[in-house]
């Protein structure tokens, strides 16, 4: 990535411009892609094309909807930078899960696969281009950054480690070039429990190499005794020898080796499983009818909840709970939702894009004839608000056991509760803040300037990010606020994303 690899601390040659410098503190991305010149050389013209068919189409969208700027292109990478480093991280996973998905199909010598570097540092910005030791850092972290990882600074990791719910995998203090202190480097895990299944997977190869290691000694051992052929037959020759005694392993009969272990009776016995899902009618979640009414909506708690307007909102129904792994199985086993999902058949589904949400509920929809949807922003927060105005739904100062977050009073977990852990809101509905997110119809705006007053959907706009509602058994209490929202990219899994259902009548 040439152009990049020359980043210098802003000393140029040639006369100083008129007045100070602009200098600013920034996270700044700086992308490359692997395998770049070996790409060009087998075929030129469709490597660039795709490579601007790529900035195009996802690195420049990602990097507007994350509130950054994209500095420059450089033929095989680019640079960009942001006012929030959680933004420049959310922006990077983003990339990169995007980019999974378009290099699904190809072949592995064909994909173009970025490595990323992320880094929080004071640089010097001009109209073009950007200079400092801040981006220097982050182009050598992406450059020690395997393809299609996300590797980041410690500065960032410090920013943004109890904001963004992922994963974090210490890769130590790193000596880089030109870099007078060692950098501290993180690779970023966008699943959340990847980092324990990273560490379960060292220690599977380990086990097995010990297992290695112990068949090797005792092969070693046996070898020993079946080289002393005297002692061997000094053993043979007693007649009142026990086979328990001796040293030789007694090997099994060959049948009894390659014989399959049959089943117990009680296991022959049980019932066979039940039929597939999808040839019977789907489980209709549990719905609660809600009357309708004017509420106050919004607070002045956080600038995108606000203005604080009048909503009035129509009767309808909403899901009693969100909907559970068992739910979301039913549409894929109907091959109408695009994952199977994995856990307890009564935790809330997650790591579902907005998209995957529609998926569900159009599926529902057809399947019983009635017209199932996502609730709209408005409709979300009146039920969560259960007739009341206050801070939460229960009140105005946090109470343990009333909803699940990392901050509400129970041990922090690493999955959300099962449906139904805590107590309801004055409507009957559970987790309706905390547990999980949960998408709504809405496009996401970043203030309610505009926003309609009937109740309906915010389906105007730029659509590429949608709402999220409620947080999650990640987020802090700050989350579980009724009036809390949140957007994020719509055709994006995250692992704490969800949703509930809605109905009209």
């Amino acid at each position: 990535m040439g152009e990049i690899r020359n980043f210098r601390s802003g000393n140029q040659d040639g006369p100083p411009p008129h007045g100070p410098m602009p200098r600013r503190l920034a996270a700044i991305i700086v992308g490359d892609i692997a395998s770049y010149s070996r790409m060009m050389q087998a075929d030129e013209e469709g490597t660039h094309a795709r490579v601007k068919r790529i900035e195009r189409d996802i690195i420049q969208p990602s990097i507007v909807e994350h509130h950054g700027s994209l500095v420059k292109t450089t033929g095989d990478g680019f640079i960009a930078i942001f006012d929030s480093p959680v933004e420049a991280v959310r922006c990077s996973i983003v990339i990169q899960q995007n980019l999974l998905g378009r290099n699904a199909s190809l072949p592995k010598h064909s994909r173009l696969e970025y490595r990323i570097g992320v880094n929080l540092g004071d640089v010097i910005v001009e109209p073009d281009d950007v200079y400092g030791d801040g981006v220097n850092i982050a182009t050598r972290i992406e450059g020690i950054a395997e393809p299609g990882q996300v590797y980041i600074s410690g500065a960032i990791y410090e920013q943004i480690k109890h904001k963004v719910v992922c994963g974090y995998e210490s890769l130590g203090d790193r000596k880089v070039k030109n870099i007078t202190d060692p950098v501290r480097v993180y690779r970023v895990l966008p699943d959340a429990d990847a980092v324990g299944r990273t560490r379960g997977r060292r220690e599977n190869v380990l086990m097995f190499l010990l297992s290695i290691t112990v068949m090797v000694i005792a092969t070693g051992v046996l070898w020993y005794f079946l080289a002393q052929p005297g002692r061997i037959d000094e053993q043979a020759a007693t007649p009142t020898a026990s086979p328990a005694a001796s040293p030789i392993p007694q090997p099994l009969p060959r049948e009894a080796a390659t014989q399959t272990p049959q089943p117990s009776p009680s296991l022959a016995a049980s019932p066979s499983p039940a039929p597939s899902p999808s040839a019977a009618p789907p489980r209709e979640p549990g719905m609660i009818a809600i009357r309708g009414g004017s509420f106050a909506m919004g607070s002045n708690d956080d600038p995108t909840e606000r203005p604080v307007h009048q909503v009035t909102v129509k009767p309808f129904s909403i899901g009693k709970y969100p909907v559970t792994v068992q739910e979301w199985n039913e549409c894929a086993a109907a091959k109408a939702c695009g994952f199977t999902a994995t856990g307890k058949d009564d935790a809330p589904v997650s790591n579902v894009s907005w998209t995957d949400a529609q998926q569900y509920v159009t599926w529902l929809a057809q399947a019983t004839k009635k017209p199932y949807r996502l609730p709209s922003e408005a409709e979300w927060e009146y039920a969560a608000r259960g007739g009341t105005q206050t801070k939460y739904w229960w009140g105005d100062k946090l109470q343990p056991g009333m909803a699940g977050c990392k901050d509400c009073g129970d041990l922090a977990a690493e999955q959300p509760a099962k449906v139904g852990s805590f107590k309801p809101n004055p409507f009957g509905l559970y987790d309706m803040g905390g547990g999980i997110d949960q998408w709504v119809e809405d496009c996401w705006h970043r203030t309610y300037q505009g926003a309609p007053s009937d109740g309906s959907a915010w389906s105007s706009g730029d659509c590429s990010s949608h709402v999220l509602r409620s947080g999650s058994w990640k987020n802090d209490s700050r989350y579980v606020r009724p009036s809390n929202r949140d957007g994020y990219d719509t055709n994006v899994r995250y692992p704490t994303h969800g949703f509930r259902v809605a109905l009209s009548p």
